[in-house]
């Protein structure tokens, strides 16, 4: 199993962890193959890659799912590029490799686009087929084919489950030098606070506002996206509700390695996640901390180095707070205000 339970977890969080959480491994190809044959058109599978300006990795993600989940595998039918204007050769590199291109403003051209990569994902509905749909971003260096394939399985195989996200260690790489645990600076200190306090539910999910994930295209279509960088937090809590949790799935395919962005862009990233889950919150009037919490906790994962698991740590979130000193008897006193 490739992640262990935390004690503090809520029980349905701690079973779903049991339950919904694999490594790619644990589902061979050809098992899957076998899967995608029994389904028929319910197995088709359509990957996606949003993209803006990566010229430099994109065509290396799609020589890789051509080459092993087209052309030595069939696991995948449809490889689809949406290109949000890039002024680069994002385009020309894409379709070289054997992806098909779609300019993202070409699509539903009657509704003008917005900037932003959930109106990308949005869009891409309209030029796909597959009755899975799997998301891969764009930046991915070393790519592996198994980020397709791992997140793919779930949904091939078990059939009351409608959406995959994809886990996996996050180093920071930058300027030559590596922080093991050192990505997801967003998610550590803007989502999964909010997850674990408001729908802690969902405080099992390793990597919430990871790119890669899966879904059934019966769900994606019921779903609202954010257009922006909220979209992976929105995609994830209205599924929840839509869907129940043990419809949500992840599965870890090892390790990412792609481009981090600077302070400034972390922090408007992060602004548009918290309003996503605002609007969340206030469409649901759930504005305070969830109440099913016995007490608040931050649920937040390591790998550990001997069994190569997740491991959940938990720690409490405080909220204690003292009262006006002026209301205190004993400053009053000491003030000559009594």
């Amino acid at each position: 199993m490739p992640a262990q339970q935390s004690p503090e977890l809520l029980p349905e969080a701690a079973r779903w962890l049991r339950r919904r959480s694999w490594t790619a491994a644990d589902r061979p190809l050809s098992e899957l193959l076998a899967a995608k044959r029994a389904a028929g058109p319910a197995g088709t599978v359509s990957v996606v890659l949003p993209a803006l300006d990566e010229e430099s990795t994109v065509g290396g993600i799609v020589e890789v799912i051509r080459r092993e989940l087209m052309e030595r595998v069939p696991l995948v039918d449809e490889l689809v590029v949406v290109d949000s204007g890039s002024a680069d050769r994002t385009a020309e590199v894409a379709a070289a490799a054997g992806a098909r291109v779609v300019q993202r403003d070409a699509v539903l051209p009657e509704v003008p686009a917005v900037p932003g990569k959930g109106e990308v994902l949005w869009r891409s509905l309209m030029v796909t087929s597959g009755a899975i749909v799997c998301f891969i971003d764009a930046d991915l260096r070393e790519f592996d084919p198994a980020f397709v394939s791992g997140i793919v399985g779930p949904l091939l195989t078990e059939p009351d489950v409608h959406l995959v996200k994809a886990m996996y260690d996050r180093p920071l790489e930058e300027g030559g030098a590596v922080v093991p645990a050192g990505g997801g600076r967003v998610t550590e200190l803007v989502a999964r606070p909010l997850l674990n306090l408001h729908w802690p539910q969902l405080a099992g999910f390793v990597q919430p506002l990871g790119g890669e994930y899966a879904a059934r295209r019966s769900l994606l279509e019921r779903l609202p996206f954010p257009t922006g960088y909220g979209v992976e937090l929105g995609l994830l809590v209205d599924a929840l509700d839509l869907v129940g949790l043990d419809a949500l799935a992840q599965v870890d395919v090892g390790v990412r390695h792609h481009r981090h962005q600077d302070g400034q862009a972390l922090g408007r990233m992060a602004a548009t996640i918290y309003r996503t889950a605002l609007e969340r919150l206030d469409r649901t009037h759930r504005l305070k901390a969830a109440e099913d919490l016995a007490r608040p906790v931050l649920t937040q994962f390591s790998r550990d180095p001997v069994t190569r698991e997740f491991t959940a740590h938990d720690h409490p979130v405080t909220a204690l707070e003292r009262p006006p000193v002026i209301e205190l008897p004993q400053y009053r006193e000491r003030s000559g205000r009594s």
